[in-house]
């Protein structure tokens, strides 16, 4: 590939991204993403990209506003210039005009920038040693084979197909619907290092994958089912709930820590999660890798959460992304015009059933997200 080619497909892959594609640009780029693994690794990576490029974006337009308000405090005599070159008057400033910084981050700028930055500050610290991301990472040969030894006799009588056989996998999750047509979300922890991703729900069908939208800062995915064996349903039993949920609440889970769907039940014990971020809530009860990317339900059948982390220390601990930053990851799906139609649904239809009925009518809107 020459360098004018790779160019182009950047160029190509920005634009992807940025949702500047017309619908006949999308639709031929994304079968173009299914047939050559390639470019949508190139997709992926590259999103990354963009993000840490915005990020240190940032950070340069903080340090240059810290460099104006030394200048202007040094003009009024208040600090010696000539006593400091570089970084340290920037670490200097910082620390002995506190109060004279915060005075000035009223101007426009800094202010967006201070917020910015506050909300980092929330983030949950995923490599802290204290949480656990709760993704599998599958590591020996055993695990592997086991992965592969899948039965080819489940043929689909109807379209002669036979179940997708992955390579082996490197990390497992769990995903669900949000939208009966094939939209699913999931942790961005869980696909971010993955070149192709299939999903198995609870009888073990197979279907291929591909990364709509990555968030890394709220630790949110949306995938979507590219698979032409995939029948969409006409609707979700369960709903999305908004608003933030009550301490105390009973809540369940379903997940994929094992190779079949497990059940759990618990509460909602915090509502912010680690450390105080407010991205996420502590929900207690028995959580294990393989859990991430899972619903958090409460006793209407209402989503209220996705299941990501948990404290190494402290026994049922377990952090859950709240479910408003769903709806807010599918508002920026559908700025792409492929996707403006794309809702969520609020009613549950599952609220007045006991559990076992409740997870009867979920389960098979649960599945496995694998990777490679």
């Amino acid at each position: 590939m020459n360098d004018n080619n790779e160019i182009m497909i950047l160029d190509s892959v920005e634009r992807y991204i940025r949702g500047e594609m017309n619908p006949d640009e999308r639709l031929y780029f994304e079968n173009l993403r299914k047939t050559n693994p390639a470019i949508d690794q190139l997709v992926v990576e590259h999103t990354l990209f963009l993000q840490q490029l915005n990020q240190f974006g940032d950070a340069q337009k903080f340090k240059a506003a810290l460099h104006d308000v030394h200048i202007d405090l040094s003009e009024q005599g208040k600090i010696n210039s000539d006593k400091l070159s570089g970084k340290a008057k920037v670490v200097y400033l910082w620390k002995r005009y506190r109060r004279v910084a915060a005075i000035a981050a009223s101007i426009a700028g800094i202010t967006a920038i201070s917020i910015s930055m506050l909300v980092n500050s929330l983030t949950p610290a995923l490599k802290d040693p204290k949480v656990q991301e709760l993704v599998h990472e599958v590591k020996t040969i055993k695990d592997n084979q086991k992965l592969l030894d899948q039965k080819i006799d489940n043929v689909d009588n109807k379209t002669n197909q036979q179940p997708i056989i992955p390579t082996p996998v490197r990390f497992n999750g769990t995903g669900f619907l949000i939208d009966a047509k094939g939209l699913m979300i999931t942790n961005a922890h869980v696909v971010k290092n993955s070149r192709n991703i299939y999903i198995q729900n609870n009888k073990g069908d197979q279907f291929k994958a591909i990364v709509l939208k990555l968030d890394i800062l709220r630790d949110v995915a949306i995938i979507k089912i590219d698979d032409d064996r995939f029948k969409p349903s006409s609707s979700l039993p369960y709903g999305f709930r908004k608003s933030a949920s009550d301490i105390a609440e009973p809540i369940f889970t379903l997940g994929f820590p094992r190779d079949e769907i497990v059940y759990g039940e618990g509460y909602l014990s915090a509502k912010t999660g680690f450390n105080g971020d407010t991205l996420s809530c502590q929900i207690s009860v028995d959580a294990n890798p393989g859990n991430s990317g899972g619903p958090v339900f409460n006793r209407n059948g209402e989503v209220i959460g996705i299941l990501s982390t948990k404290e190494n220390r402290a026994e049922g601990a377990v952090f859950a992304i709240q479910s408003k930053y769903i709806f807010k990851a599918m508002d920026e799906l559908k700025k792409n015009s492929l996707y403006e139609n794309a809702k969520i649904t609020a009613k549950s239809n599952v609220g007045g059933l006991d559990k076992v009925q409740q997870v009867k009518k979920i389960q098979d809107y649960i599945f496995m997200v694998k990777g490679d």
